[in-house]
């Protein structure tokens, strides 16, 4: 395994974060059809720290809070809280799908405070290494979350705080609310980049590295439309709701960079995971953040650290690349 600082911290992480979204109970959340009970999730953590990897990411909302759950109690009984990082949360609500009740959702001070108690009781530790905020909340002034935020890193319940999925503005706007008023910044941000998904590449990421931003996107492998031929079947492809809004539409667009992956992943004999994972790093990401529902896929990722594309790699994975449609961040409301 290797390691490094996330952005400009002194947060040292490995560079392949387990992504802990498949592991729950399927009953109870929207992810239904595809997910790890505890006993098989167990399996992949202990794989996970067997082979170095420290970083753990995980949300309130998955499975309402089962991820959670499963995730804490593997990690106490296979790790000690110091030697590993737990990155988890807040904004969607923790209730099972379609039982959302007011306050147990959003960014306000209260929201915000239930979710992490909660999240704290689930994971069974008494502070969260990273806490993220989901999304952007269009119903709550930034300033109110910023502070609300700020109060937990300077309580010991949260040591880092990380952002996912909005736009440019809004991720700039919330670091000069922080920074104004002396309150703690972002130090990480969760965006959604891959090969197929370089919408990121325009504003977000080149903000974040001037800035000393951390970058662990999630959807790395694009829900594995990049490592397996197009028409091929999974569990997860056919009842993967979201994965399929985001990738079905353009898939006339995407289906050559799949093909082109599979070619330089046949030129240097290795697989098309990892040539995606190493393509990130080439691209100034830290950690991305790996779903697995198998352990021989923690076995193939771990190969990407031995991939070194060239510019001439790079720039013809990149080539055949088009504008897509903004996912992941909300609507903007007007």
């Amino acid at each position: 395994m290797e390691y490094t600082k996330l952005g400009n911290t002194g947060l040292e992480v490995s560079k392949l974060c387990l992504g802990c979204m498949s592991f729950g109970d399927d009953t109870v959340g929207f992810q239904s059809g595809w997910l790890l009970n505890e006993e098989d999730s167990r399996v992949i953590i202990k794989k996970a720290l067997d082979l170095g990897i420290n970083f753990f990411d995980t949300a309130n909302t998955y499975a309402a809070g089962t991820s959670e759950e499963y995730l804490g109690r593997a990690l106490r009984d296979f790790a000690k809280c110091e030697d590993v990082v737990i990155a988890t949360k807040c904004f969607f609500s923790d209730l099972p799908h379609g039982k959302q009740k007011p306050n147990n959702h959003g960014l306000s001070r209260k929201a915000i405070f239930h979710q992490v108690e909660r999240s704290l009781k689930r994971l069974g530790t008494d502070y969260i290494d990273i806490l993220y905020i989901h999304r952007w909340d269009y119903d709550t002034p930034i300033e109110e979350t910023m502070s609300a935020l700020h109060e937990l890193v300077v309580s010991g319940k949260v040591r880092y705080l990380g952002a996912s999925a909005m736009y440019t503005w809004q991720f700039q706007k919330a670091q000069y609310v922080a920074e104004k008023n002396g309150w703690t910044k972002f130090s990480v941000m969760q965006n959604h980049y891959n090969l197929l998904y370089r919408e990121e590449e325009r504003e977000m990421i080149p903000f974040c590295q001037e800035t000393g931003v951390g970058l662990a996107p999630y959807s790395p492998l694009a829900a594995g439309r990049v490592v397996r031929d197009w028409s091929a079947d999974t569990a997860r492809s056919k009842t993967d709701a979201t994965a399929k809004a985001k990738y079905d539409s353009t898939e006339e667009q995407d289906r050559v960079i799949v093909e082109r992956v599979a070619e330089i992943a046949e030129k240097y004999g290795v697989t098309r995971a990892q040539v995606a994972i190493a393509w990130l790093w080439k691209k100034g990401v830290h950690s991305p953040i790996l779903g697995v529902t198998k352990e021989k896929y923690l076995d193939d990722y771990m190969g990407a650290f031995k991939v070194n594309l060239t510019d001439e790699d790079i720039a013809y994975l990149d080539e055949k690349y088009l504008p897509h449609k903004v996912m992941g961040a909300l609507p903007i409301k007007k």
